[in-house]
């Protein structure tokens, strides 16, 4: 793998430069000048040293009405008004999202090179295609990274509104340039994460079955029923998918009460109670349960063993859709245990009259140890016919345990509500490097990354398959990387879908 040369921040401007000359450590600012003539020639004299990471910051002109002086544009790919290829930069999410958490105001999206400033009825014409911003030298700058790791910061100083040949110009230079040098903690940390690395992908990961299952009821009741169709709770917990169906036409509520009689109303994935299947029906509203058939079973397994008098010690976490929709079934027989300390100590009225059953997407190593201590103090507990952990789960889990034994970081993609994409991360971390749950590439840290040369990343299984990519995208945009992959099984399970929508 070849290695990258020293990195290097351009900016334009001399008061660009000015602005963050020392806030970069060893990063040395080089002035390039305006325009494409002489932001070419100074790509030629970089780029004759190789590759090397490269960042362009400095100012640039607002295209979009949404963007306000001083505020900062990263561009996730930057476009010549000659309509020649756009220059791709995959780290802009990253970068952004570690801007954003300094407080500052951040927006991704194009940017158009113009060799020549842009004001009326060009700038309107410019705001028309999508672009965020313009400038006069990021596209042509881009060849001095040599094809090494590129990136671009630009405040904003100009607006529609607000003109270059305006009043307060000088006051919004100023506001730019303060978040200019606000941003330098962050343009230091992109360069030290700027370096080859090796990225090893866990097999499997990603989109379970049951989660498959539960989207593709949603998108095809909004096909068929048109919409709104409301979905109770969210459907799988990862706030893209709640989006992307929220945008198709589905409206999550938190209870049946606030879904209108007679409407069509999905049960998520995670299970419900009696209670909330008893309401709905008294609404008269049109149900489709995408409750996951191994999440079914578990409830199988309760009523069966609470209708013949037994008290079930619920291994999960009280406060999980899942936990709540099982101690539905029969309240007064269920009792949650969510550690060993609580395994210890609860009770029943009949010992000799006990079982268990597993939350579903708990790590297999602690409900294992959960379970000991109860197999322990309650001799004639019964266990369940099959374990509750769902496969995906230990399949997920096993694969991370795999990828982390060998990796300096692990990263698991999946909202911060998703149990099961928690479980991974602690999983990982138990088998030794620092592990960090992601929702996507704008939540990585770019200080964490400068010392991973190895990576493992790994999915819940209610994350998008397309997160994994762009999270990959991201890091192979920081410099050369390997990606390979560790593979512990293979999945081929699929569920039916209710007739409802079949």
């Amino acid at each position: 793998m070849r290695g990258l040369g020293p990195p290097v921040l351009v900016a334009a401007l001399g008061v660009e430069r000015a602005a963050l000359h020392g806030r970069l450590g060893a990063v040395p600012v080089v002035r390039s000048g305006v325009g494409p003539a002489r932001a070419s020639a100074a790509a030629a004299r970089l780029a004759a040293a190789g590759p090397r990471p490269l960042l362009v910051a400095g100012v640039a002109g607002a295209l979009a009405p949404c963007v306000r002086p001083g505020d900062l544009v990263v561009p996730d790919e930057v476009r010549f008004v000659d309509g020649r290829r756009p220059v791709e930069v995959p780290t802009a999410g990253a970068l952004a999202g570690a801007l954003r958490r300094l407080g500052l105001a951040v927006h991704v999206g194009p940017v158009v090179s113009s060799p020549a400033v842009v004001d009326g009825p060009r700038r309107a014409e410019l705001a028309r295609t999508g672009a965020l911003a313009v400038d006069m030298e990021s596209g042509w700058l881009a060849a001095g990274a040599g094809g090494g790791p590129f990136a671009v910061v630009r405040a904003v100083v100009d607006t529609p509104s607000l003109p270059l040949v305006r009043p307060g110009t000088p006051v919004r230079g100023f506001a730019a340039l303060r978040s200019l040098r606000r941003a330098a903690p962050v343009l230091r940390d992109w360069f030290a994460a700027a370096r080859p690395r090796t990225l090893v992908l866990a097999e499997p990961r990603s989109f379970c079955a049951g989660v498959e299952r539960a989207i593709d009821i949603v998108d095809r009741a909004i096909d068929r029923f048109g919409a709104p169709v409301y979905v109770r709770r969210q459907i799988v917990h990862n706030a893209h998918v709640v989006r992307r169906l929220t945008e198709r036409g589905a409206v999550f509520v938190q209870e049946v009460a606030e879904v209108p009689e007679g409407a069509t109303v999905v049960l998520a994935a995670h299970g419900v109670s009696p209670a909330v299947r008893a309401e709905a029906d008294a609404r008269g509203l049109a149900v489709i349960d995408a409750t996951c058939p191994l999440v079914a079973k578990v409830h199988a397994e309760v009523k069966r063993h609470t209708g013949r008098g037994e008290t079930v010690f619920l291994i999960g976490h009280a406060d999980h859709e899942e936990v709540e929709g099982t101690v539905g079934e029969a309240p007064a027989s269920i009792v949650v245990v969510e550690d060993e300390a609580a395994a210890r100590t609860v009770t029943a009225p009949d010992p000799a009259r006990v079982s268990y059953a597993m939350q579903t997407t708990l790590a297999v190593d602690e409900a294992e140890r959960i379970a000991t201590v109860l197999r322990g103090r309650f001799p004639a507990i019964a266990a369940p016919r099959r374990d509750d952990i769902c496969y995906a789960t230990t399949n997920r889990q096993r694969a991370v345990r795999a990828v982390a034994a060998d990796v300096d970081l692990v990263l698991v993609v999946g909202s911060p509500n998703s149990s099961n994409s928690r479980r991974l991360a602690e999983v990982a971390e138990r088998e030794g490097p620092p592990a960090r749950l992601v929702d996507d590439v704008d939540e990585l840290d770019l200080a964490l990354l400068a010392r991973a040369a190895r990576i493992g990343i790994s999915a819940g299984a209610s994350a998008p398959p397309h997160l994994v990519d762009e999270l990959v995208t991201c890091l192979s945009g920081l410099g050369p990387a390997v990606v390979t992959t560790t593979t512990t099984g293979t999945e081929d399970i699929t569920f039916t879908l209710p007739r409802e929508v079949s």
